[in-house]
């Protein structure tokens, strides 16, 4: 507004370092704590001119940019992994760690102690070997498993357990793993053969083996020994280094292996922690697979980072067991997913929740009807959030409203998912034309920061394509509104080319949904190949929970264009809408049904 009319230019800046301080409002009034440090160190980024008429938009992205170098050069984030483990459990030694639903309940400094042990132990395994695979279950022993390879300097490779057969051979031969770390007793459970897993080495052997003279001195190591003795780094390591490597779903394609740097996940720990405030008296409830980047970085590394203890449930799936620790853990703090916050709406009592504050949902949209009915039920409205796996893999959430100083701050807009996470940049292109979107115009989303992916293991060509100078591309369209709340319009993938023309999905199935006043992911929308069109519109709906006619009545009613409305036998009913393991949609599986159901009515 100063400049608006005049030939002067407008600076971006950004000031590094002020949140947090005692001149900020982090801990409510200004003034109102004792200083981090003094003197408070503050880092200054100019960006270049920018004309008086720019928009209020392009500012904010040019400084969004300037946030990228601040949190790339942040002290936290430029260490290894098993580092980071070393210098918070020797800070919180005595205080609870993590705890599951099998007993196990350790301090930071047992936890540490275990890890240096175990890591001793899978050392002589894998001496020669950079990847290690690990097969276990959200629980203290998968956690440690992370722990011990990450103290060893290697790079994790948590191979997911609802993956078929196939793709789990297909993700350890290309990530070279000759070891696996899992159990005896979760390989029973799944009815899945040692042999299928190369190098199968079972806790339950290792933990064995321990003596008491191995036990005092991994104590002796994790309390007093040398940092750089306990953290083996090669001697040329660098926080971009590839802290572990993560199988992206494969809902749409072969699963792609996401190489992650120490940086890209303490980066994404650093922006979370800046947002959401995690007091000592937090406790974490994880329910998410640690093969899931939502499940590794914010259900296992952030509470370890932060200094607060977590409690393990390794079904999430398994309602009343979610429900029953979260009460008795007095859990305040929760990542999941909106498929399984349905689950526990419907099978969990109203106390299970009484101490959570906190809940952020990902991986799938959330819909305003669940959060209500959520809230209704158990005081606390779930914060939707975006993510991505190259990601590592938090990109934008939602938080609850803040009152401070007589000022209100917006902090969630209801079918946003949020402001982008501070240290990441983001920016809006046509994805035909590759040019800035206009204001308030859906676009394909590119974001930038450190806590992005090195590349696509053995990808070359596939990591070229996604990430270009920094930025990558979600594949997801998006808008942004005046105040940085990002709308999510759909993926690229889910749009349809019909006649020339892209119809979008996801805007057929809230159409459907929302009709139906159902929020149970009980119907779903594909397409097939047609030879004059290029491809048709295809509604599954799972034939005992929605009635074909009404789906027909509610396209023909919804006012939407023609092409999004598919023809009668094109509304297919199925058993079950295909889900992955994580509680996304199954776009491969999702496809195959359709395309078998259209064979068998052509036969």
């Amino acid at each position: 507004k100063i400049v608006k009319g005049t030939d002067y230019p407008i600076i971006p800046t950004y000031l590094g370092g002020l949140w947090g301080s005692v001149l900020s409002h982090y801990h409510g009034e200004l003034l109102s704590a004792w200083p981090r440090k003094l003197p408070c160190p503050v880092s200054v980024h100019f960006g270049k001119p920018m004309g008086a008429d720019s928009s209020r938009r392009d500012i904010r992205w040019a400084i969004e940019e300037l946030s990228v170098d601040y949190f790339s050069q942040k002290k936290n984030v430029n260490r290894s992994l098993g580092e980071s483990l070393v210098i918070t459990c020797r800070k919180n030694w005595s205080r609870e760690c993590m705890s599951d639903t099998t007993g196990k309940r350790l301090t930071f400094g047992k936890t540490l102690t275990a890890a240096v042990g175990l890591s001793e132990k899978i050392a002589f395994q894998t001496a020669s070997q950079q990847n290690v695979g690990i097969f276990l279950p959200s629980s203290v022993g998968g956690a440690l498993a992370n722990y011990a390879v990450s103290l060893l300097g290697k790079t994790s490779v948590n191979l997911s357990y609802t993956a078929s057969p196939e793709d789990r051979a297909y993700m350890i031969e290309t990530a070279g793993i000759q070891t696996v770390l899992t159990s005896k007793a979760f390989l029973e459970k799944l009815e899945i053969a040692a042999e299928s897993l190369p190098g199968a080495v079972l806790m339950e052997d290792l933990l064995a083996e321990f003596s008491d003279k191995e036990k005092r001195a991994a104590f002796i190591k994790a309390r007093f020994g040398s940092k750089k003795k306990l953290v083996q780094t090669a001697a040329d390591f660098t926080p971009g280094d590839t802290a572990t490597i993560l199988f992206s779903s494969g809902s749409s394609g072969r699963p792609k292996g996401v190489q992650l740097t120490h940086r890209s996940v303490l980066a994404d720990i650093d922006s979370a922690l800046t947002v959401f405030r995690v007091y000592k008296g937090d406790k974490l409830c994880g329910i998410l697979p640690f093969f899931h980047s939502f499940g590794l970085t914010c259900t296992m590394w952030l509470p370890l980072v932060a200094g607060v203890p977590s409690c393990f449930v390794p079904n999430p799936l398994d309602g009343k067991l979610v429900g029953q620790m979260l009460h008795d853990e007095k859990a305040t703090l929760l990542f999941a997913t909106p498929t399984f916050l349905l689950n526990y709406y419907r099978r969990c009592d109203a106390e299970d929740f009484a101490s959570v504050r906190f809940i952020v949902a990902g991986a799938e949209k959330l819909k305003n009807k669940l959060a209500d009915a959520f809230e209704k039920k158990f005081g606390v409205r779930p914060c939707e959030g975006y993510g991505a796996t190259e990601c590592a893999p938090l990109v934008a959430f939602n938080i609850p409203d803040a009152e401070v100083a007589g000022g209100r701050q917006i902090g969630t807009k209801n079918s946003t998912v949020g402001h982008t996470i501070p240290g990441m940049a983001v920016k809006i292109l046509d994805p035909e034309t590759d040019e800035p979107v206009g204001r308030g115009e859906t676009g394909l989303l590119f974001v930038k920061g450190a806590n992005v992916m090195s590349g696509y293991l053995n990808l070359p060509e596939k990591t070229a394509a996604t990430l270009k100078d920094g930025w990558y591309n979600t594949g997801d369209l998006v808008t942004i509104d005046d105040d940085g709340f990002v709308t999510i319009r759909d993926r690229l993938s889910r749009f349809s080319k019909i006649g020339g023309e892209m119809v979008p999905h996801m805007t057929i199935e809230e159409t459907c949904m929302d009709a139906l006043n159902i929020t149970e992911p009980v119907l779903a929308v594909t397409s097939v190949p047609d030879e004059k069109k290029g491809e048709q519109i295809v509604i599954l709906y799972q034939q005992d929970k929605v009635d074909h006619d009404a789906i027909q009545r509610i396209m023909a009613e919804s006012g939407l264009p023609k092409l999004y409305v598919p023809k009668s036998d094109n509304i297919i009913p199925v058993e079950a809408i295909p889900h992955l393991g994580t509680g996304k949609l199954d776009l491969m599986g999702l496809r195959q049904l359709a395309l078998e159901a259209k064979q068998q009515k052509n036969e």
